[in-house]
């Protein structure tokens, strides 16, 4: 059967109504040379068991993390992911559902959106949780456009410790734009006090910072919002949710605006996406929240009923007052999250955080003690630490033969920063392993920092 089952006589009738006479001017303004001119060289059929060993056979030239021992991090981590996880979500009750735009025959969907909602409130300490975004990146441009409505000032002041991708994803929202970003430098890894005090004033819209930032270190939260808000600014900051198994959450600190990065919270790598972006605020912002929540009511019965609370983006009302253009919530990835953390509870979720901060300090102090390579940046840190050597190129490719991540290349996303390599480790990572990694550095003396 043709792709347009129409005969001779309907496809003339077509052509002389948009008044011309061939299909072959209909597409006489793609050049000759690049035209289909023969039948294209195809296999011939074959059958479902044929056709799965041949993907089966393509599907075995990827490699994945599970085929290496991964020490890879900058916002997208290696962390266990209960079974039971990719069991619920792929019922089909939740693997079909999309937007639930009928509310009266999606309340499941938006039930399991309430309960994200709920956990993610608890877990940051703030008031407000949105229904999701499309990731930690989105979720904190989202957030800067957030903060430049409220104050009505068109000013951002963002740490250059911030993940590279996510401040580009900014530059990418303000393009076009009056809003002007200002990257305060970090020489020493993260935020320096006094150049922020020296260099904000009242026309910044907001503070934003990551936390733990880019290079693993804790940033001093508690100080710089004191300074944001003495400037009448907002202060945004971005977070690791593992991290907050045991660090304070940013409501602690009085942060206006919290996002972060949710694909730790029990989703998997999946080469980049989907994830999950994570966005809290103060129910004072409500009004300027992207995106869409979801509240919980009663019917006319007395029921337990969920409801679209409120939909801030121009699909749902006037487009001059819409605060977003979002098209979705992550549904699915928010419900991984939330059996995650229901699984979890506050002591397993503190147990991941503790290993992994214990296991990435331990591998660090063996690295300095026995190897030549050097940590780049002092202070605190959680599960992240960057390291300072020679050639880190040459090493990674050293390390991946012997079936090693060994993390990520910072010299990717700035030129002067060639010689730092960021090393992330998550509770699935063995004693083992950590040493494994250690006996690997100790081999390549001649490519440490001294």
């Amino acid at each position: 059967m043709k792709f347009t089952p129409h005969n001779e006589e309907e496809k003339k009738k077509m052509l002389e109504k948009i008044g011309i006479t061939s299909i072959d001017e209909l597409f006489s303004h793609i050049p000759p040379t690049i035209r289909l001119k023969e039948l294209l060289s195809l296999p011939p059929g074959a059958t479902e068991v044929e056709v799965v060993k041949l993907l089966n056979e393509v599907k075995k030239k990827n490699k994945t993390t599970d085929d290496f021992i991964s020490f890879l991090g900058a916002g997208a981590y290696d962390h266990a992911i209960p079974t039971v996880i990719s069991h619920i979500t792929s019922r089909s009750e939740y693997y079909t559902a999309y937007t639930p735009y009928q509310a009266e025959v999606s309340q499941g969907t938006l039930q399991t959106i309430f309960e994200y909602q709920s956990l993610i409130c608890a877990l940051f300490n703030m008031d407000i949780s949105n229904a999701s975004m499309y990731d930690g990146a989105q979720s904190l441009a989202e957030a800067c456009l957030m903060a430049v409505a409220i104050k009505k000032k068109n000013k951002i002041l963002a740490c250059s410790s911030i993940n590279p991708l996510y401040l580009r994803v900014i530059e990418t929202y303000i393009e076009g734009t009056d809003i002007e970003l200002k990257i305060l430098p970090t020489p020493e890894g993260k935020i320096d006090l006094d150049l922020l005090k020296k260099t904000i004033d009242t026309s910044f819209a907001s503070v934003v910072v990551q936390h733990p930032n880019l290079f693993g270190l804790l940033e001093p939260v508690k100080e710089i919002e004191q300074i944001a808000h003495n400037a009448d600014a907002l202060f945004v900051v971005s977070v690791d949710p593992i991290s907050l198994g045991i660090l304070s959450p940013p409501g602690d600190y009085n942060a206006d605006i919290a996002v972060g990065e949710g694909q730790s919270l029990g989703i998997p790598l999946s080469f980049g996406g989907p994830y999950l972006g994570i966005f809290t605020c103060k129910k004072d912002f409500v009004r300027f929240i992207p995106g869409r929540l979801v509240g919980k009511t009663v019917d006319l019965d007395g029921n337990p009923a969920y409801v679209l609370t409120l939909q801030t983006r121009e699909q749902h009302i006037k487009r001059e007052r819409a605060t977003s253009n979002i098209c979705t919530n992550e549904a699915l990835c928010a419900l991984a999250a939330t059996i995650y953390l229901s699984l979890l509870g506050k002591e397993g979720l503190k147990e991941v955080a503790t290993q992994s901060l214990i296991k990435a300090h331990y591998l660090l102090e063996r690295i300095e003690q026995e190897t030549n390579f050097r940590r780049a940046f002092s202070g605190p840190f959680f599960k992240e630490f960057t390291l300072k050597g020679k050639d880190i190129k040459k090493l990674l490719t050293a390390l991946r033969r012997k079936g090693i991540l060994g993390g990520v290349p910072l010299g990717r996303f700035n030129r002067n920063w060639q010689d730092l390599l960021l090393i992330a480790v998550t509770e699935k990572r063995t004693k083992e392993e950590l040493d494994l990694l250690v006996d690997c550095l100790k081999e390549l003396p001649t490519l440490g920092s001294s």
